[in-house]
Parts: C-alpha cells; sequence; structure tokens
C-alpha cells in the first residue's frame, strides 16, 4: 500500500506543471545561468565547481520543503488528508509514501543536474556516500519543516511563506552567494541554518573532495530531529 501511495504521489506531482517547474526546471536553469554568467562573486575556484553541490542542495530544497509544503497544505484544505486517513493505509505509512515519492523525485533532480554540470566541466570529487548521507538528511529535514508548514497554516498561507521562506534560503543560504561574503557574526549563525549546512557539506565533498563532513551532518540531524518532532506534534490532518 505504501509503494503504491508513493508512485500515485509521484505521478500527481510529474503531472503538475507548477511543481515541476519549482522542482525540476528552476534548479536546472540556475545551474546553466549561474554558472555561466560572471557574477563577481565566486573566487579562487571555477564557477561550475561552486555552484553544482549548491544547485543541488536548492533542488532538495525545492522539493522536500516548497513543493511538498505547498501541497500537502492545499491536500489538508480540499479534504484529500482526511479521506486518506480513513483508508486502510494508516496515516504513517501516507507520510512515508509521501517521503518515497519526495526521493524519486530527487533521483530525477540528481541525474539531471548532474548530466548538466558534466557538461559544463564539472569535476566533482569525494565519497558518494557522503553526498547521499548529506542529501537524505536535507531530505528528511526539509520534509519536516514542509509538514510542520502545512499542518499549521491555511493553504493560501502555505503557498506565501513556503516560497517566501524558499527564497530567503536561497539569498542566505550559500546557494548562490558564498557565506564568507556575509559579516563574520552572520557567518557564524547561517552556517548552522539547515541550508547551509547542507550546502557546505555538499561542497566539502563534492569541491575539496572531503570525507564524512562530520560538523554539516551533525547540523543536519539535529535538524531532523526537531522539524519531524515537531512536526508530529502540531500536525492538522483537517
Amino acid at each position: 500500500m505504501i509503494l503504491a501511495q508513493a508512485r500515485l504521489e509521484t505521478r500527481m506531482l510529474l503531472r503538475n506543471a507548477e511543481q515541476v517547474l519549482l522542482a525540476i526546471v528552476i534548479p536546472a536553469l540556475m545551474l546553466i545561468a549561474f554558472s555561466a554568467e560572471p557574477l563577481g562573486i565566486v573566487t579562487g575556484t571555477s564557477r561550475i565547481d561552486y555552484f553544482a553541490p549548491g544547485v543541488l542542495g536548492a533542488a532538495v530544497l525545492s522539493t522536500a520543503f516548497a513543493s511538498q509544503a505547498i501541497a500537502t497544505g492545499f491536500e489538508r484544505r480540499y479534504g484529500v488528508l482526511k479521506r486518506l486517513g480513513a483508508t486502510p493505509l494508516p496515516r504513517w505509512g501516507l507520510m512515508v509514501g509521501k517521503s518515497l515519492s519526495i526521493l524519486a523525485v530527487e533521483c530525477v533532480q540528481v541525474v539531471l543536474l548532474v548530466t548538466i554540470a558534466l557538461v559544463m566541466g564539472w569535476h566533482p570529487h569525494g565519497d558518494p556516500f557522503a553526498v547521499l548521507l548529506l542529501i537524505a538528511l536535507g531530505t528528511a529535514t526539509f520534509s519536516g519543516l514542509a509538514l510542520l508548514l502545512a499542518g499549521s497554516l491555511r493553504a493560501e498561507a502555505t503557498l506565501a511563506v513556503a516560497n517566501f521562506v524558499f527564497l530567503v534560503l536561497l539569498a542566505i543560504g550559500g546557494v548562490v552567494v558564498p557565506l564568507d561574503k556575509f559579516g563574520h557574526g552572520a557567518q557564524s549563525a547561517l552556517q548552522f541554518l539547515p541550508i547551509g549546512a547542507l550546502t557546505n557539506g555538499l561542497r566539502d565533498v563534492l569541491q575539496h573532495g572531503s570525507a564524512l563532513p562530520w560538523g554539516p551532518v551533525g547540523i543536519l540531524a539535529a535538524w531532523t530531529v526537531v522539524a519531524i518532532a515537531a512536526a508530529a506534534k502540531t500536525f492538522k490532518w483537517e
């Protein structure tokens, strides 16, 4: 039942033009545009080596947080979650199905973005296991935050807040602007944001060839526990 629900969720997401735009098209365009244009914010390394890990983090943010929050918020508003909660599929199984759907879409994102980056001259380094662990923790964190948002606010408010938070995190999370461009105090704080930890960890591995970056992994693990616990406590099905 869980796998059937995951397949249904994935098909629904990929059939939604707005969700596809947010989850797949925009990250791909970001990678091409920022890597090709000399914006003057990256020094000491090739543009594609810097932006590829950051856009991978942005793709996780767009799918696991923004897309999931908006979709779940409107499902809750129209009573879809209430009806699904009354089916033989347990409520925890519904959430697992949604998570599997997110992971399936992220696989499509990663394949597309990595292909584009390699064509543009990207030379990744590091351990693939470390990359997968960071993406998994980032997905769990942003999924928890998405459900926390969607289960607490009205659908229209969820739409507005999710898009606003998405844009803010893109700006201050090290996706486009390096964190070292901010002041020392701000930089120290921003690296503890989930998107900051995710992008820093991915760059440590893919750009610098580091082993498992325990700092970002620890930050994301802490965010995962807090976000999922808060979502489980406050989520309303109707």
